[in-house]
């Protein structure tokens, strides 16, 4: 699969504020996962860009952390 700069980059942003939502919540990822209904190697995966996350998790990603699903992305 080929990715384009542009879903890089959205990839990017989503990982670097997911993990720092999670961290300013003092929150694990093992903590997120069982929020998130999410494997926490899973959660992982996202933070250092090597998944590419559905909407569904990322919905369950911001339930679990009591954020609108925009600020993921902000």
């Amino acid at each position: 699969m080929v990715t384009n700069k542009k879903t890089a980059r959205a990839r990017a942003v989503l990982a670097k504020n997911l993990f720092q939502f999670r961290e300013e919540r003092k929150m694990t990822q093992e903590r997120l996962g069982e929020l998130a209904d999410l494997h926490p190697t899973y959660i992982s995966s996202v933070e250092n860009c090597r998944r590419n996350i559905s909407i569904d998790a990322i919905e369950k990603l911001a339930k679990a952390l009591k954020i609108p699903i925009a600020d993921l992305f902000a």
